[in-house]
C-alpha cells in the first residue's frame, strides 16, 4: 500500500462522493487538536501535566462524579477550543461538560454535531500506560440553529463519522466515515497522519477476552456462565484455550481488537445497575461501535445491537461488549438463553 496522508485520504473520498468538504474540514481539525493532545501526553511530568485537576483537598470532578486528571481538563480545552471556530459544527458535547454547548454566536456555524471522550482511559495517565481520545459525528437536525442536548440524542447508526486516536508507542488515528476502517500513524517529522492500515478486518473467531475480572461477584448470571465457560479452557464447554488482557483503557483495548481479534466487555454489574451500566453510550460505546462494526466486528448491549439504542441523555451509560462477530454472537446468545 502505498503511504497517502489522512488530508488525500479525506479529499478522495470527498470526490467519490462519500462525504462532503464541511465534513472533510471537521475531522481535519479534530485530527489537529488530537496532535496537540499528543505532544501534551508526551511530555508527562516534563509538562506538569500529571495528577489530578483542581487545588490540593479541592479535587476537581467531571459530571460523571470521576476525578479529573489535568490532561482530562487540558484535552477538553484543546478540543473545545479548536473545534469552535472552524465554521463546521453547530455544536459539541464532551464527556467532562454536563451540557452540550452551541458554537459561539461570533463563529460561522456548520451542520455537524461533535461528541468526544477527550481523554479515554484516564486513570493510567500517572504510570504512563496508552490512553486515548474518542469521538463521534452526527448531523444537526434541519432548522435547528441553536442544538440542545436533546438535539444530540440519535441512535449510533446516525453516526456520519467516528474514530479515536490512541497515545502510545506510536501516535495513531483510527477512523470510519461509513466506508470501512482505516488506520493512521502520525509521523512526527512531517507532522501529518499517514495511512498505515486500510480497511482493516477483525478475525471473526478469536481466544483472546478483555474484561476487569475484580468485577466478577457483581456480574449477571449469564455473565458469569459466559466467562466460567471461557476460563475452563480446552477441558470445557467451549473446547478451546482463551488468554485474557485488560488495559483499563477502552482505546487500548480496541485498538488491540482491530489489530489481532478479540472481544471486549463491560458488562452490566450489581454495582452500576442503577445508572444502566459504566460505559457512555454517547462517546464511547456508539463510536467504538460504529468502527468494530465497519471493521467486520459486532457490538451488543447483550441483548440489544449497540448502534439501536435509542439515547435518552447525553450521558447515557449502557453495557458493552464489542470485537470479533462469532464470539460477541456466543456472548448474546448466553443473554438470550437466561432470559427464555
Amino acid at each position: 500500500m502505498k503511504p497517502i496522508s489522512l488530508t488525500r485520504y479525506l479529499i478522495q473520498e470527498q470526490h467519490a462522493g462519500r462525504i462532503n468538504a464541511d465534513l472533510r474540514l471537521l475531522i481535519e481539525v479534530v485530527a489537529r487538536a488530537c496532535k496537540t493532545i499528543s505532544i501534551a501526553v508526551g511530555k508527562g511530568a516534563l509538562g506538569g501535566v500529571l495528577g489530578d485537576a483542581g487545588t490540593p483537598g479541592a479535587q476537581s470532578m467531571n459530571i460523571q462524579g470521576e476525578a479529573q486528571k489535568k490532561l482530562d481538563v487540558l484535552s477538553n480545552d484543546i478540543l473545545l477550543e479548536a473545534n469552535a471556530w472552524g465554521g463546521h459544527l453547530a455544536g459539541l458535547a464532551s464527556e467532562e461538560m454536563d451540557h452540550s454547548q452551541p458554537i459561539p454566536d461570533a463563529f460561522q456555524r456548520g451542520n455537524y454535531l461533535l461528541l468526544f471522550d477527550p481523554l479515554d482511559g484516564s486513570s493510567n495517565i500517572d504510570v504512563n500506560i496508552s490512553v486515548g481520545t474518542i469521538f463521534s459525528v452526527l448531523r444537526c437536525p434541519d432548522g435547528v440553529t441553536q442544538p440542545g442536548d436533546e438535539h444530540f440524542l440519535q441512535p449510533g447508526t446516525a453516526q456520519v463519522a467516528a474514530g479515536y486516536t490512541t497515545y502510545g508507542p506510536s501516535t495513531m488515528l483510527v477512523l470510519t466515515v461509513g466506508h470501512g476502517t482505516h488506520a493512521f500513524t502520525l509521523d512526527r517529522e512531517i507532522g501529518s497522519f499517514v495511512m498505515t492500515a486500510r480497511d482493516i478486518r477483525i478475525p471473526e473467531e478469536t481466544k483472546e477476552f478483555a474484561i476487569n475480572m475484580s468485577n466478577q461477584r457483581h456480574w449477571e448470571p449469564p455473565m458469569q456462565r459466559y466467562v466460567g465457560d471461557l476460563l475452563a479452557g480446552k477441558e470445557g464447554p467451549r473446547g478451546k484455550d482463551f488468554n485474557m488482557r485488560w488495559v483499563a483503557s477502552m482505546v487500548a483495548d480496541v485498538h488491540r481488537i482491530l489489530t489481532r481479534g478479540g472481544v471486549f466487555f463491560y458488562p452490566i454489574d450489581a454495582k452500576c445497575r442503577d445508572k444502566g451500566g459504566k460505559l457512555r453510550l454517547m462517546y464511547e460505546a456508539n463510536p467504538m461501535s460504529f468502527i468494530v462494526e465497519q471493521a467486520g466486528g459486532a457490538a451488543s448491549t447483550g441483548r440489544q445491537r449497540m448502534l439501536e439504542v435509542t439515547p435518552t441523555g447525553l450521558h447515557q451509560r449502557v453495557p458493552v461488549m464489542l470485537g470479533s462477530r462469532k464470539e460477541v454472537e456466543e456472548a448474546v446468545r448466553y443473554h438470550a438463553e437466561h432470559g427464555a
